[in-house]
């Protein structure tokens, strides 16, 4: 049994996408569902281009966003140091889909392509009436609408997934019993596996990938392999009371077609007045106010959890308090590497504090008495929450 369990852990850690921490997320929906005004409301920035006519958005426009963190918050109480430096999460505004994309109508193969160089998505589906905001479908249907995105997005994965298959097919039909024709054989199995769910409708990254097939997919570059968050936008007044008669329509249907995704309501209108106050204070009192609270934080964390990525932290008095973004199973040198390459290339070792034991204890020197003070080296996986000081050769520390 160990060892069947030993098995699955290696491939539970190889993912679909791209490997590292320096990744991005897409907004991406139907036209004029809110997704520039999103991005203008999470980014805190005047990016982006909301307008009432499809097609605003031509070039995608990127931005990052503060990771909301209150262990940052508490470090910098704790050291009091000259700076405090956040994570942030890198977000792209995407032109609006329209039916017909995928064969290239509208903005479709720009569309596209702006989506394939993204890690994960924002799906930002509408479900508020708003006479002056023309719906490019005529009325508002959000169910509909994700049939329309979801649809567009299989059909151009199955173009991918067949062009690919064509390519490896070339090299499989070539015969004998060499490593490069017994691979393509491989990912001729897997490609056709692809295509076969494709037409059935689902999505490839609602399904269960061994590790051989999952570093196949990561090589077609699938839209329907990106996790995906949906954005609910609802009238304030809707989102206030938390109801809408849509919303457990569009839970049957997630459920259906993209089981285990994430469904987050919120209120862009909302959302982007509370992005004009000054003021944190301001903006509370205001939440207070109305009896509601924005859904940015949860959003924002919810896409780090979706791309498998975790904090550590670097502290100190005289210098700063920073947030590092790594992935999950990152091990000490290449979690030192986010910080300077160098560190990565002369790690000797880690001085490792639980974020927990050091707010609990109130010191370093506490931590230290209390034997919790961990050296670690180089296998060591880094997990989140970890304060850290790496040592390494030629003064680099």
């Amino acid at each position: 049994m160990a060892g069947k369990k030993g098995k699955h852990e290696e491939e539970h850690k190889i993912l679909l996408g791209r490997p590292g921490n320096n990744l991005k997320s897409g907004i991406v929906g139907l036209a004029n569902v809110g997704k520039s005004t999103f991005f203008q409301a999470i980014t805190r920035s005047p990016l982006g281009n909301p307008a009432n006519y499809p097609f605003a958005t031509i070039d995608p426009e990127e931005a990052r966003v503060i990771v909301p963190s209150p262990r940052l918050d508490k470090l910098f109480k704790l050291y009091k140091p000259p700076k405090k430096v956040p994570a942030y999460i890198t977000v792209y505004d995407i032109a609006g889909l329209t039916k017909g994309a995928s064969k290239g109508e509208g903005l479709g193969n720009a569309f596209l392509s702006n989506i394939r160089a993204v890690d994960a998505i924002y799906q930002v589906v509408r479900c508020f009436k708003d006479p002056e905001i023309t719906h490019i479908e005529g009325d508002v249907d959000p169910v509909r609408d994700l049939e329309i995105i979801s649809n567009e997005l299989r059909l151009k994965d199955i173009d991918f997934a067949t062009k690919y298959l064509e390519n490896v097919q070339k090299t499989a039909d070539r015969g004998g019993q060499s490593l490069e024709v017994k691979a393509a054989k491989e990912e001729v199995k897997t490609a056709q596996k692809v295509i076969d769910l494709l037409k059935e409708g689902k999505r490839v990254a609602n399904q269960k990938w061994d590790a051989k097939e999952v570093e196949v997919i990561n090589k077609m570059l699938m839209l329907t392999a990106k996790p995906c968050i949906y954005l609910i936008n609802l009238s304030e007044r809707d989102y206030i009371r938390k109801r809408n008669k849509w919303l457990p329509k569009i839970k049957q249907w997630v459920d259906t077609n993209s089981p285990g995704d994430t469904i987050i309501p919120l209120s862009i209108c909302l959302e982007e007045r509370l992005s004009h106050i000054e003021t944190d204070a301001e903006r509370e009192a205001e939440e207070e106010k109305i009896g509601a609270h924005s859904a940015l934080p949860k959003i924002i964390l919810a896409m780090r959890k979706l791309l498998h990525l975790i904090s550590f932290f670097t502290a100190g008095e005289t210098d700063e308090v920073r947030e590092w973004t790594i992935r999950e199973g990152t091990k000490a040198p290449q979690a030192a590497g986010v910080i300077h390459t160098d560190l990565m290339k002369t790690f000797i070792l880690a001085n490792v504090m639980n974020f927990n034991d050091l707010e609990e204890l109130g010191s370093e020197a506490a931590v230290r008495a209390a034997g919790k003070l961990m050296q670690k080296g180089k296998d060591y996986v880094v997990q989140d929450g970890d304060v850290i000081y790496f040592k390494a050769t030629a003064g680099k520390s």
